[in-house]
């Protein structure tokens, strides 16, 4: 008797001999090897062969793998009969199915609501709006089969929504339901169907996360790839729909309002701080270009009539057309297909971006969009963080505004989805709002008929960089060394040797502007002699410079010294104070820096 080859034990996944990041980068889904976290993630499920298991691996790292590998033990082990995967949107549906062919597993990303399910497949991919229009049928479909669900980017599962209700109607037959999340949990407080939820000392419900795969720890183990934050701030002026004219400055703390309003003039197209961050970032793209030949730039736009405006831009700098996608439909799915497999250097979008799209090779990004929750942030990022070789560096151009730094320093973050807390208490953007502006991309169209604000001028500088929660180099002008210096770091370097260059930069950038101050003449100092205009421009920058060092130094955060400053020199905020007083409130930094105080 002729014995064959022994067929690979089933559900055995020990993981110790892989190294963290193996394998190397594959295409979404197609991976004939597992990643160490995968195998261990799998060992996990298996011990139990829970019901319900929710696995949370920060974007990039191969949740897709994870589970199409475990949909092909439970086929082979005759648990389940058919497969379901609901996904966010109709693009990741043809993204799921394709991974799963490679993967061996046939599913039908075409099927509809009232079609047979069909036999020559395993299973379908739907969406949660499909879900949700149709839970009755979808039931029947569960029921009629020993199924697994696999629910994408599960938040989109909130009870709060009406695809909340009829994932859990649909799915609650379910033999097995395998929950996916790469991205923080929506800042609602209404549960999530078929997430565990457990009180902590304080009461307040948590969800619990059965297996757990951070960005801290996939960049520690070389899957994702570190990111570059580089941040612009600026002078903004704008009309109200009353008719006064405000000024502020990007990058410093004011009210939340008066942000709100100034982050919305610098994100207008046709002011010049778009143009200047879209020139820094496409030099940024060239600099990445000399390490890695295809990579490409995506900017991330806040709605339609913004994202052509963008693409004009950058049609004029480089002279080659950008792939706009506008919508979430197979056109724009072809256009993100086409772009990922191509050379062309940027595509701007303003939905696409959503959970999932992957588009390995996108290196650098300019968030020009107002949306501003933890959710949708780090959707966004993680569109860029797909690693293909060790030592990818990611680079992210964005506004200088509070609430995107903090995001942005909170990157390593893990957060659970929280019940039990009060919504109006806690001041976070509401993920719904989001959800309703990313459905509805007209509507600030809508609202500029409505209200007659206008943005009247806005000019960009270059701000700082934020690496691994720490900030480098201090405000500089566009298109100076200083800002060169920092468009200039490889595309492929160690995280440790981008720390390292980082603090380099910062050193030259200071060693400079010492030498300038020491040069500089009597007559150059003397700021009678130059344009009232010209001058606050530049108190304001030496001024935001100064409070850069003493952050440094101190460990402050901006807010609170210049806080102090106006306390002890007098005068109103930075964007209103005169010559003078700014000039009061740099001769005071200076003695506390020079003294060590």
């Amino acid at each position: 008797m002729v014995i064959g080859p022994q067929p690979r034990p089933i559900g055995t996944f020990a993981a110790e001999h892989l190294s963290p990041s193996y394998p190397e980068r594959a295409a979404r889904g197609t991976a004939d090897k597992l990643r160490a976290w995968q195998a261990e993630a799998l060992d996990v499920y298996f011990e139990t062969e829970p019901r319900d298991f929710l696995a949370a691996a920060t974007p990039g790292a191969g949740k897709t793998t994870f589970a199409l590998r475990l949909a092909s033990e439970l086929l082979a082990r005759r648990v389940v009969d058919r497969i379901t995967v609901v996904a966010p949107t109709e693009h990741l549906k043809r993204q799921w199915a394709d991974a799963a062919h490679r993967a061996g597993i046939r599913l039908n990303p075409e099927f509809r609501n009232g079609h047979a399910m069909g036999r020559r497949f395993n299973g379908v991919v739907v969406t949660y709006a499909q879900v949700a229009v149709r839970a009755n049928l979808h039931r029947h479909f569960t029921e009629s089969a020993r199924t697994l669900v696999i629910l994408d980017e599960v938040h989109h599962g909130g009870d709060a929504l009406s695809w909340g209700d009829a994932i859990r109607e649909a799915f609650e037959p379910a033999t097995r339901r395998l929950s996916l999340t790469g991205t923080p949990f929506r800042s609602d407080t209404a549960p999530i169907p078929f997430v565990t939820y457990l009180r902590d000392e304080h009461g307040i419900r948590l969800s619990r996360t059965d297996y757990n795969y951070g960005y801290g720890r996939a960049l520690a183990d070389g899957v994702v790839r570190p990111v570059l934050f580089l941040a612009y701030a600026g002078k903004m002026r704008w009309r109200t729909k009353m008719g006064d004219e405000f000024e502020a400055r990007l990058g410093q703390e004011d009210t939340k309002d008066v942000t709100a309003q100034a982050w919305r003039t610098a994100l207008a197209p046709d002011g010049d701080w778009i143009p200047a961050v879209l020139a820094a970032a496409d030099r940024r793209l060239t600099e990445v270009r000399h390490t890695i030949p295809d990579a490409g730039g995506l900017v991330i736009a806040t709605d339609q009539s913004a994202a052509r405006a963008y693409a004009s831009v950058l049609e004029t700098l480089t002279g080659e057309k950008p792939t706009i996608v506008l919508s979430d439909e197979k056109s724009s799915s072809d256009r993100i297909e086409a772009f990922s497999q191509g050379l062309s250097r940027w595509m701007v979008a303003v939905r696409m971006v959503s959970e999932g799209v992957d588009v390995p090779r996108l290196a650098v990004g300019v968030y020009a969009t107002s949306a501003a929750t933890p959710l949708y942030f780090a959707q966004a990022i993680g569109r860029f963080v797909r690693a293909r070789r060790r030592g990818e560096l990611a680079s992210i151009f964005l506004p200088s505004v509070p609430i995107l730094m903090a995001l942005a320093g909170q990157l390593e973050l893990e957060r659970d989805h929280a019940l039990d807390r009060d919504a109006e208490a806690v001041d976070l953007l509401d993920d719904d709002l989001m959800d309703e502006a990313n459905r509805e991309e007209s509507a600030s169209e809508r609202l500029e008929d409505e209200f007659t604000w206008q943005a009247l001028e806005s000019d960009a500088n270059f701000d700082r960089v934020l690496y691994e929660g720490t900030e480098f180099g201090f405000a500089a002008a566009v298109g100076s060394d200083e800002e060169l210096d920092f468009l200039g770091i490889p595309g492929i370097l160690e995280p440790e040797q981008v720390r390292d260059l980082l603090q380099a930069r910062q050193a030259r950038q200071s060693r400079r502007a010492t030498v300038r101050r020491a040069s500089a003449g009597p007559e150059e100092q003397r700021p009678e002699d130059k344009p009232l205009y010209r001058n606050l421009k530049e108190q304001r920058a030496v001024l935001n410079g100064l409070v850069g060092v003493r952050s440094k130094l101190s460990g402050e955060p901006h807010a609170h010294i210049h806080a102090e400053l106006r306390r002890t020199c007098g005068g109103p905020a930075v964007a209103q104070a005169t010559v003078s007083q700014l000039q009061d409130r740099i001769d005071f930094l200076r003695k506390r820096i020079h003294a060590g105080g």
